[in-house]
């Protein structure tokens, strides 16, 4: 009985394959993998009992705490905090909001100034909008649960606007039918007015929402179950398929008071379980390499004559010739490799064909690259030009008494080079490919009021009227580059509209979408005009001169925005000015 190619190869290749693969999960998967969990699990349990030494030699002195923190994180790449007795981060008072509450209310905190902190309800990236919600002087309700003398946040709410510990909240309210409760908690519902709102500067524990999330679960967890155990806690977590280990060790403070040493670190830090493999793989690519040369040494004699034939035939279809095709005599596996070849030539033909057009296409491309080079290089040679005669006039000494004006006309082009650079940087982001829209859900007067609010100033100075009609309508899109395409809209429609004339923003429902309108009045622009005004640095219109202001990126930008969310826009002219316009999708 015949046996095939098929079956020789499989018998040596299967029983090699299946002992790299035996060697490597034997030694990476069931081996080194627990060697590496444990000593990382051992080593920071260790260091924890030492951090407890040092915290509590630390006292209250919250600068040096900080600094002990810092220090474990650098040493060991683990995140490590101190909760309080109900799970609240210690120290948190610089991302928290600061209320006095109304004297009116019945309870043990009348006339009294509390720290809310607000890590648990929103994350660094909000800061801006904190800032403009929690305005000083805003009534603000706090709902959540009173614990010996901590209060527990869940919900907070300033005018219209809630923010949510959504594992607390839910935890505390349940369902319509039920209402869980906390061991040792009392419900509680404060009322007041917000003092002052305290936010942090830099990168810190806060930007890190995985750590954060894991201790207001822990927070719940404590609140529903009461105090944790004596020793450390290790606890297992997954988050994007990221394992991590989570350590959680009680501790008497100075006063008695028992707090929670709270620490996570991850268990795939890539540069430890390189060196450590390191050493470990040199044997088996020794040995793997052995096997391969002995192998490709039997089997060569014995396929090389009909292999010979179809490398000639490859080698021509390499070069891209495709005239030849390989002949088949025989029924086996090498005459299936030779019909498979002979149609990926065929392919491989059609797709050369295909190529070419693609090459086609990238000159294309590089044209609008050598354009958008060109068009660069001439916004920036007018800055340059200005700031180059400014030096020359203050190197001559020609015009000493008005050094500060040439100093303040240099500053002022470098301040617009830079806007050009930022948004040169923008647009190429864009244009890349690769950048994903991330879809939120908001409501668009809102965000239409706030940008209003934020150009208020330049409104009043050219006495302009603006006539909103809005409707309150949810819609699906990335927020902060809608508000990003409003704000260039908005601020284009100010800057082309003369003193004491309109501007006109309104939305129109029509079925499943929205209809977002900023409407000018002043000069129109000319027709031929009206396709080219999204092309970058385009300034067709004399009235639409660098003078004006603005880098001739803004509506570029705005164009890859409103494409990358897949809806229609535009821009025409009315019986008074101009009318830009894009559509978005309502929430259903």
């Amino acid at each position: 009985m015949k046996i095939g190619i098929v079956s020789k190869l499989f018998l040596l290749t299967t029983s090699l394959c299946m002992l790299i693969l035996v060697t490597i999960f034997i030694g990476q998967t069931i081996f080194f993998k627990q060697y590496y969990a444990n000593q990382k699990v051992n080593d920071i349990a260790e260091r924890i009992q030492s951090f407890k030494e040092e915290y509590l030699k630390a006292g209250e002195d919250v600068p040096t705490i900080h600094k002990l923190e810092q220090n474990f994180y650098e040493e060991n790449t683990t995140w490590i905090l101190t909760l309080d007795s109900v799970g609240n981060i210690k120290y948190a008072n610089d991302f928290s909001v600061e209320i006095q509450l109304d004297s009116s209310q019945n309870n043990n905190f009348s006339n009294r100034v509390m720290n809310i902190p607000l890590y648990s309800f929103t994350g660094l990236e909000d800061l801006q909008r904190l800032k403009f919600n929690f305005e000083q002087g805003k009534g603000i309700i706090v709902d959540g649960v009173k614990k010996d003398n901590f209060v527990i946040p869940a919900i907070l709410t300033v005018e219209n606007i809630a923010l949510e510990n959504r594992l607390l909240s839910e935890k505390l309210y349940g369902k319509k039918d039920t209402a869980p409760t906390f061991q040792g908690t009392s419900p509680l519902y404060l009322t007041g007015v917000i003092k002052k709102l305290h936010l942090p500067e830099g990168s810190n524990i806060y930007a890190n929402r995985v750590v954060i999330e894991r201790i207001k679960q822990f927070q719940v967890d404590l609140l529903s179950n009461g105090n944790r155990k004596s020793n450390v806690e290790t606890m297992d977590y997954e988050e994007n398929n990221i394992n991590y280990k989570i350590f959680i060790s009680p501790v008497k403070d100075m006063y008695g008071e028992t707090i929670y040493i709270f620490a996570m670190t991850s268990l795939q830090p890539v540069d430890e379980a390189v060196q450590m493999l390191g050493d470990y793989y040199i044997y088996l690519i020794i040995l793997v390499l052995l096997l391969i040369v002995l192998a490709s040494f039997f089997y060569s004699k014995m396929i090389a004559k009909p292999l010979l034939q179809i490398n000639d035939t490859t080698n021509k279809i390499a070069n891209l010739d495709f005239s030849e095709t390989i002949p088949i005599k025989t029924k086996d596996e090498i005459g299936t490799l030779s019909c498979n070849i002979n149609t990926l030539s065929k392919t491989l033909h059609s797709y050369i064909n295909q190529l070419q057009q693609d090459i086609e296409k990238e000159k294309q491309l590089e044209n609008t690259r050598k354009e958008f080079i060109s068009g660069v290089s001439h916004e920036l040679k007018t800055p340059l030009s200005i700031m180059k005669s400014c030096i020359s006039i203050l190197e001559d000494g020609v015009a000493n008494n008005k050094k500060d004006y040439y100093f303040k006309a240099m500053a002022n082009e470098v301040d617009k080079m830079n806007i050009l650079i930022v948004d040169m940087l923008e647009l190429a982001k864009f244009e890349s490919g690769t950048y994903k829209m991330e879809m939120d859900n908001f409501y668009i007067d809102q965000v239409i009021e706030y940008i209003c609010e934020q150009l208020d100033i330049d409104i009043k100075n050219k006495q302009l009227h603006v006539h909103k009609q809005l409707s309150s309508i949810m819609v699906v899109a990335n927020q902060h580059r809608i508000e990003q395409v409003l704000t260039n809209f908005i601020t284009n429609a100010i800057r082309y509209t003369t003193e004491n004339n309109k501007i006109m923003i309104s939305t129109i429902e029509e079925n499943e979408r929205i209809k977002v309108c900023v409407e000018n009045q002043g000069a129109h622009i000319a027709q031929e005009h009206l396709a080219k005004i999204w092309d970058r640095f385009y300034r067709g219109d004399t009235s639409r001169q660098r003078s004006q202001g603005g880098t001739g990126l803004g509506l570029a930008i705005s164009k890859n925005i409103l494409e990358l969310h897949g809806v229609q826009y535009g821009v025409s002219n009315t019986e008074n000015g101009v009318l830009f316009y894009f559509y978005l999708n309502k929430k259903l």
